[in-house]
């Protein structure tokens, strides 16, 4: 890896298949290989992140890409399960979501998201952003072990 860099687990709670796609390409095309894991719902990303049922052998991510808009259990509900968690509120999470509200963006900083962004709707734009969000977290950031 240039400059120090290190491959990272990444967590990806999407139940958009074409996002889940698209960030997949992102990744696939970067300078740095990160292992991407990707769950579609709120209930399955909690499993994924407490190492239940068929998530027993997980790895633990080192970055989270958490979407807001989630069946079964909301994004809004995982952060704050995250963040409320001592085991797991030292993983970064970037909400990646479609929403511009005001309220949403308060929201989740209050309940501790690392960072906010907003999916352009623009492939090219998207998979830059995603690049973007796994350079910062993967060249510039010093993440915990």
């Amino acid at each position: 890896m240039a400059d120090g860099a290190r491959s990272i687990e990444v967590l990806l709670v999407e139940d958009d298949p074409g996002d889940v796609l698209l960030t997949k390409e992102a990744f696939d095309d970067n300078k740095v290989s990160n292992n991407l894991h990707v769950v579609s719902d709120g209930e399955e990303a909690t499993a994924y992140l407490r190492r239940q049922g068929p998530h027993a052998g997980a790895p633990r991510p080192d970055l989270i890409l958490l979407d807001l808009n989630l069946p079964r259990k909301d994004g809004r509900e995982v952060l704050r399960d995250i963040k409320a968690d001592p085991d797991l509120r030292s993983i970064p999470v970037v909400v990646l979501t479609t929403s511009e509200a005001d309220e949403d963006i308060l929201n989740s900083y209050d309940l501790h998201a690392n960072a906010y962004v907003t999916k352009p709707v623009d492939f090219d734009n998207f998979i830059r952003i995603v690049r973007q969000i796994d350079d910062f977290f993967v060249s510039v950031v010093k993440l915990p072990h």
